[in-house]
């Protein structure tokens, strides 16, 4: 049963071979990586608890972009619930660097509470052409590490990295609710606060044997409170920065049963992108139901190579 509002109905398995996958991928931002399809050696850490802070060993990051054409890289449980419009890290330095001026939006997937609060997160809510519910559960490692944990651990390592090039960066929720937000509040978030680039972290909750990461990339839609024509085609040079560079940070493959091995997905049904009027993608960083992926995003030392390859494409998308 997939619980993820991100989840495609049906899993599509590509036709294109992994070597013709890594071109497209590599020819679409204008880098190319050797061993993409490595697992990066990381151990499994499963656990239902809190997740362990970034280590100085994981954080190092690799030498900064030359080029728009050769991009490079440059806490938690729920309290009461209280309305929030995002969270802005009060601890945050005030940094200078290469994204100074820029806002960022962060948007971790679901709410490690949310299944407390099933008849408020099953309310439906307008997604401009249709309604959907307001949020849902997420998946989950078959040990129990909760996808909504996975997420809010790598947004915190995002945030980190992001800030220390200057940008401002504002999550959509911090730990600060008890369910939520739901996906049109979400949007709305990054809207008001005149986001530069959003990015929602997700995993993946498909059948085992199913590997690989995707970044779904906003369709045009137009209806209701829907208008997507402003954002799709800078949405989309946003989503292939970041499969490009998550590719070269984790070593990870593009996904094997979505997006035709390119890494990419374009979708119309999910509340997050219809009602976004900022460039905007969601990116599904592995699947959890699959063993082998489950070994990498339990591993603290993994979350901080896929925070680095998402910060590494903001940062491309950013830096023009």
């Amino acid at each position: 049963m997939r619980h993820d509002e991100s989840a495609p109905p049906t899993a599509r398995r590509p036709k294109l071979s992994a070597a013709a996958a890594l071109t497209v991928l590599c020819l679409g931002i204008g880098v190319c990586v050797s061993g993409c399809g490595g697992d990066s050696g990381a151990q499994a850490q499963p656990g239902k608890g809190g997740d362990p802070a970034p280590s100085s060993a994981a954080a190092s990051t690799p030498a900064a972009p030359t080029s728009p054409a050769s991009p490079s890289p440059s806490r938690t449980g729920p309290s009461p619930s209280k309305k929030s419009t995002g969270s802005a890290d009060p601890t945050a330095p005030s940094a200078s660097g290469p994204l100074s001026g820029k806002t960022v939006v962060i948007d971790p997937g679901h709410n490690p509470d949310n299944h407390l609060h099933t008849s408020e997160i099953n309310r439906q809510v307008d997604i401009g052409t249709a309604h959907k519910e307001c949020d849902t559960t997420g998946t989950s490692t078959n040990s129990g590490y909760a996808e909504a944990r996975f997420t809010l651990d790598v947004s915190h390592r995002l945030r980190t990295l992001l800030q220390a090039q200057g940008a401002k960066v504002v999550l959509t929720y911090d730990g600060d609710r008890a369910f939520g937000p739901c996906v049109d509040e979400r949007a709305r978030i990054g809207n008001k606060a005149g986001a530069d680039a959003v990015v929602s972290v997700h995993a993946d909750g498909s059948a085992a044997g199913n590997r690989g990461f995707h970044v779904i990339l906003p369709a045009a839609v137009r209806g209701g409170g829907a208008d997507t024509s402003k954002i799709v085609g800078p949405s989309r040079d946003l989503g292939t920065r970041i499969a490009g560079l998550f590719v070269r940070a984790t070593g990870s493959a593009p996904s094997n049963y979505i997006g035709g091995g390119t890494g990419l997905d374009t979708r119309k049904d999910l509340g997050g992108l219809n009602l976004s009027t900022v460039p905007k993608v969601f990116i599904e960083c592995g699947n959890m139901r699959d063993p082998k992926d489950a070994a990498l995003l339990t591993s603290a030392g993994w979350r901080q190579k896929a925070a680095q390859g998402i910060a590494d494409g903001i940062s491309s998308y950013l830096r023009g």
